[in-house]
């Protein structure tokens, strides 16, 4: 072992970034659907030691001999990101004559900026780095403050955070409940890199005992809440949840549009599950509805005539303001509540859009360069104002998040701490059967744990779910399935801790790791001189 991590630091030139590039790879493996966390053992051993021998010349500035560590950093980035983000050029091969130019852009320009971030958490414990357990700490709040600042730098993108690796089961789900993923992010980097420890010895027992500390908290802290009875239930619903799997080269097609619909009605209409009673709420995925219901109200009478007494719909729509098809007109990517009337109760838009997929920004300087939008879709749309809960029947209440939305912790967290339940309504299909929606899935999952609150989950194709407060999967339809999920709900319990003190958990847990850094990189220093 010291033999090959001793040739790890000593690399140079394009192998140590070679190195870095596969090292970020492997971690992927890590994430949904391939949850092999184990490969972490290695990855970030190995940018541990890279990361030793980024030294630059004692006569260089202190910025100049930081560039060696941004690249190491950099280099893992792009591989993790790039083999961990690819699918996203699938949506471009939807309308592959319009939007097939722009698959660099998706696949390696989105990897190539998002590596930044690792570049920097790189540099970050490069400043505080020593010989001992003191750069494991040092990394651990690079990374920690580099996935902080992912989470809403240039409106955030925190897909497969570091921390989603060291949960790929209920049972090691339940401590983000207390440390939120800020803390989560931060312990997960410090236990992975542990290994590094091996290699010259120093602190190696310390290493190993805080390695069966914190693996045991981890595992005893999931195993003890999932063996805990939950809360008994004070209220419960009954829910359909509806998957679709449309073809995305027929979602606009004026010609299908009304067969669409029908398969919507019919999978929806038709009588519960053995088991199951009469689904009080039903659920369709995001932009269900194949056209403005403003535009068709015989489609409202449909649905009033498919909903029974009592029941409820929850459909994702294109929601138009400003008129019926003129240019003043603005249209929002939404949900909108149906009553047994056939009846509009209420609409939610989507706040947090995604750039160059629903909107454009700096719209006038791409248009100048004929770059519009890249993914395929009826229009650009409006950011929503707020989020508030819908009301539903038994006197609950539920928080619409719209597609991505559900990757954000702290936006759920705002708008789920006044409702029982969190609802998830997205369009996958974009992405086939690839592991962008199996990651996807698995972030709403974490939210869930977090809030201590179900989700309900729907999508057009996969993977549509009813999950638990605790993140257990209650039953789901897999990718390609089309179908619907008859489940009866309990609501019980709530989040273990608040959104604010996980995040105060996870900030004190980074400043513990700071603190620990820097301790033992000054008297790493003053031994030297």
């Amino acid at each position: 072992m010291q033999r090959f991590a001793g040739r790890i630091i000593l690399l140079w030139g394009w192998r140590r970034s070679l190195v870095a590039f596969v090292a970020g790879a492997l971690a992927v493996l890590a994430q949904a659907p391939y949850d092999f966390f184990a490969v972490c053992f290695v990855s970030f051993p190995v940018l541990v030691w890279l990361l030793d021998g980024a030294t630059g010349e004692a006569s260089d500035g202190w910025l100049k001999r930081l560039r060696p560590a941004f690249a190491i950093g950099w280099w893992f980035g792009f591989g993790y990101f790039l083999a961990g983000l690819w699918w996203i050029g699938q949506a471009l091969l939807v309308e592959a004559d319009n939007f097939a130019w722009a698959l660099p852009f998706a696949v390696v320009g989105i990897p190539l900026a998002l590596a930044f971030f690792y570049g920097f958490a790189a540099v970050v414990a490069r400043l505080f780095w020593s010989s001992d357990i003191g750069r494991i700490a040092a990394l651990a709040f690079g990374f920690g403050l580099a996935e902080w600042l992912r989470d809403f730098l240039f409106t955030g993108f925190p897909w497969n955070a570091v921390g989603y690796a060291a949960m790929p089961v209920p049972l090691l789900m339940q401590s983000v409940s207390v440390t939120g993923m800020i803390g989560m992010n931060a312990l997960a980097v410090f236990v992975f890199s542990l290994p590094a420890l091996v290699v010259a010895r120093r602190h190696l027992r310390l290493g190993l005992a805080l390695f069966a500390i914190l693996v045991a908290a981890h595992v005893g802290f999931g195993y003890f809440r999932l063996a805990s009875p939950a809360e008994p239930a004070t209220r419960s619903i009954d829910v359909r949840i509806v998957q679709p799997a449309v073809d995305l080269s027929e979602k606009w097609d004026a010609s299908v549009r009304d067969r669409i619909f029908a398969t919507l009605l019919g999978i929806s209409g038709k009588a519960p599950e053995q088991g199951h009673a009469k689904p009080q709420l039903i659920l369709w995925p995001e932009t269900s509805v194949p056209f403005l219901l403003t535009e068709r109200p015989d489609a409202l009478t449909a649905l009033g005539d498919m909903l029974g007494d009592g029941q409820m719909l929850i459909a994702g729509v294109v929601r138009e303001e400003g008129g019926t098809g003129t240019a003043g007109s603005r249209y929002y990517n939404s949900v909108v509540a149906i009553n047994d009337k056939g009846e509009i109760t209420d609409a939610v838009d989507k706040v947090h859009l995604v750039p160059f997929g629903e909107y454009l920004p700096f719209a006038g300087l791409f248009e100048r360069f004929g770059i519009g939008q890249l993914v395929a879709g009826p229009m650009n749309f409006a950011a929503g104002n707020e989020r508030h809960p819908i009301a539903l029947p038994n006197g609950l209440s539920a928080v619409p998040f719209i597609c991505y939305e559900v990757i954000f912790p702290d936006l759920v967290a705002v708008d789920a701490a006044s409702s029982e339940l969190i609802v998830n309504v997205t369009n996958d299909a974009w992405f086939g059967d690839t592991p962008g929606p199996y990651q996807h899935f698995r972030q709403a999952q974490i939210r869930a744990v977090e809030n201590g609150l179900p989700l309900l989950r729907a999508a057009n194709n996969g993977i549509s779910a009813v999950v638990d407060s605790r993140g257990r999967i209650v039953d789901a339809l897999a990718v390609d399935a089309r179908g619907a999920i008859d489940a009866h709900v309990p609501i019980s319990g709530c989040a273990l801790l608040s959104a604010d003190q996980r995040r105060i958990n996870g900030l004190l847990i980074m400043l513990l790791f700071a603190l620990t850094a820097f301790t033992l990189n000054v008297r790493q220093r003053l031994r030297v001189n």
